[in-house]
């Protein structure tokens, strides 16, 4: 399998997929190619709007996505994607989409066989077994919890340790410990922003300049960096 699981789109005071560009780039490699592309996870702006910004992003590096709404056949463009490129936007409204179009196992099929999976935020999450560390408001509601289980683990996109002064609400790592405590042999990564996780087959690294931040029921959180080793989260439960 190879994955390229990004936590967010859009550094502050830079462009659309800015941060990720190189690292897109060197995963699709110099042959130039046309992933289909899922913009589901949209909701107030329209499928023809999002692949268009991608586009205008993805020019930079020489390649041209084709949003998978423009196919007669979603299970079928699947089938014959080079490439399969998910962004971000609601978790929830993905899903359902997936779901509704039969589109869960054809992804999941085709990753599997080795065809490269970028997402980023929701399209990231996605990967997980479950969408149950989403940040999302679930304004649809899906079949079911269950996603592409490209990965044994859990990622939080966008994780943060903001607890801003006078907010009386939980923090994102009191959320995901309620989320360990009932799901205690997962794995969760806060994966923060301008950060990534690369899968290779049975490798697994993490690019981008902070750190990750990994739970699991009865252990206290784990900072990890670019030079550790992450391989340890694909081998609990494959």
């Amino acid at each position: 399998m190879r994955l390229l699981l990004i936590s967010n789109s859009t550094n502050p005071g830079e462009n659309y997929l800015a941060h990720a560009k190189n690292q897109i780039k060197d995963f699709l490699g110099e042959k130039k190619q046309q992933p289909v592309f899922i913009p589901y996870a949209a909701v107030t702006f329209s499928f023809a709007e999002y692949e268009k910004k991608v586009n205008e992003a993805f020019a930079d590096i020489g390649h041209h996505v084709i949003g998978i709404h423009r196919f007669d056949h979603p299970a079928e463009a699947i089938e014959n994607a080079d490439a399969i490129v998910v962004g971000g936007g609601n978790t929830w409204h993905l899903v359902k989409m997936l779901q509704d179009n039969k589109l869960i196992e054809a992804i999941r099929k085709k990753a599997k066989e080795g065809t490269p999976y970028i997402g980023w935020s929701a399209g990231a999450n996605i990967a997980c077994p479950t969408l149950k560390t989403t940040n999302d408001m679930p304004i649809v509601e899906p079949a079911k919890f269950e996603t592409l289980s490209l990965i044994p683990f859990q990622i939080n996109p966008h994780y943060t340790d903001e607890h801003p002064t006078n907010f009386s609400g939980e923090t994102r790592e009191v959320r995901i410990n309620e989320f360990i405590e009932v799901n205690r042999n997962v794995f969760v990564v806060g994966l923060r922003e301008g950060t990534m996780l690369l899968r290779e087959d049975n490798a697994l690294t993490l690019i981008g300049n902070r750190n990750a931040r990994i739970f699991k029921y009865g252990e206290s959180p784990r900072e990890l960096s670019y030079e550790d080793d992450f391989t340890f989260l694909l081998s609990e439960s494959e």
